[in-house]
């Protein structure tokens, strides 16, 4: 097990990981690091969300840095607001005892974009952006990127389902020239594919790490036998158990997250929906809601959850399972957060009872049964 000076991390980053609790390399840190530090290579990560992506690539980013330059030199796009801050936030932290100081902007829709264009208008060396805004501040000539030396794509097949195809596609062609592209995906689709082959280098450096170590050891995994007609009584008993714990409900659809939050606010609980359709500023005021606590319950759909960061959520519970590993794999991971412990419960009917066995199979997890 590596260090990070080890890995080739300078001091004064390491104070500001172990000051945020980062203090030991994850499998994808491990891998990436020391190939991107100082790389001139293109580079695709095969990784799921909360494996330590950011760090992965954000240190040997930052490391890159010329200060006393006042381009823009690194371009990271991630599908979401939230995910934009997230790492915006982390890099910040991770750049906190530095001696001089490195300027990260976040882009993204929902905001005014006059805002973010007098912020850009100033020493900018990294942008982190959502591919639709970065696209509007392009066509208005308000950014430049022709300096970029890396650009990193995050989340590259959640960006592709979520319609930013022809925007990324815009992005790569309007950046092209000597940068390297660094792409981060939990899978490979053929899009993807398109992508690698027509803007990576046929030599682009490959990382994989073990995914089934990526569930946390502190979650404990549930399921209780139902019947669609039953799920939202069951529901409510289940959440008048858990008191006045916090959590997340998971729906595959946006309507049936809208459905499920009606029915269970009637039934009298502290629940709000986040789901595609929301305005941002709604959206805002539901993510503020929750993490002050006035909010008990979220209900969302799988893409609206990327990069929702909260503490002390005690449980999830899975409305329906997903139909992929990776969604079944973020949404436990909103659980069980820095050090503590957490539940995954899936109300399940019972021809679902073979997807239970494939899960525990495929991740090394054990499902314990429970009746209320």
């Amino acid at each position: 097990m590596s260090t990070f000076i080890e890995l080739g991390i300078g001091k004064n980053f390491v104070k500001g990981l172990e000051e945020i609790g980062i203090i030991t390399p994850t499998e994808i840190q491990q891998k990436t690091i020391p190939l991107l530090l100082n790389s001139k290579n293109d580079f695709i990560g095969l990784a799921h969300t909360g494996t330590g992506k950011t760090a992965a690539f954000g240190l040997p980013i930052l490391n890159g840095i010329d200060i006393n330059s006042s381009d823009i030199q690194a371009l990271v796009l991630a599908p979401t607001r939230e995910l934009v801050q997230q790492i915006k936030k982390q890099l910040f932290k991770y750049t906190k005892y530095l001696d001089s100081k490195i300027f990260v902007e976040a882009v993204y829709g929902g905001e005014k974009i006059e805002k973010q264009i007098n912020s850009l208008r100033r020493t900018t060396h990294i942008v982190v952006a959502t591919p639709g805004r970065l696209i509007d501040l392009i066509e208005r000539g308000e950014v430049n990127l022709k300096q970029i030396n890396t650009l990193v794509l995050d989340e590259a097949d959640e960006m592709l389902s979520m319609g930013f195809k022809q925007d990324i596609n815009r992005i790569l062609r309007y950046t092209s020239g000597t940068r390297n592209t660094w792409l981060f995906s939990a899978t490979f689709p053929e899009e993807i594919q398109k992508i690698i082959k027509t803007y990576m280098s046929a030599n682009a450096l490959r990382v994989s790490v073990n995914d089934n170590s990526q569930i946390n050891i502190n979650i404990f995994h549930q399921y209780i036998k139902t019947t669609i007609k039953d799920k939202v009584k069951l529901l409510a008993q289940l959440l008048d158990k858990r008191g006045e714990e916090r959590g997340i409900i998971f729906c595959r659809t946006k309507l049936g997250t809208q459905n499920l939050t009606k029915k269970l606010k009637e039934e009298g609980f502290s629940v709000a929906a986040l789901e595609g359709d929301m305005q941002q500023r709604e959206r805002d005021k539901v993510m503020r809601a929750f993490k002050n606590g006035s909010l008990q319950i979220l209900i969302s759909t799988d893409v609206s959850a990327r990069g929702i960061d909260v503490n002390n959520l005690a449980f999830i519970i899975h409305h329906q399972l997903p139909e992929q590993m990776e969604y079944f794999i973020h949404r436990c991971g909103r659980t069980a957060r820095a050090g503590n412990t957490g539940v995954s419960i899936a109300l399940i009917i019972p021809s679902e009872l073979p997807r239970i066995h494939e899960i525990q199979n495929e991740l090394g997890i054990k499902f314990t049964e429970i009746s209320i």
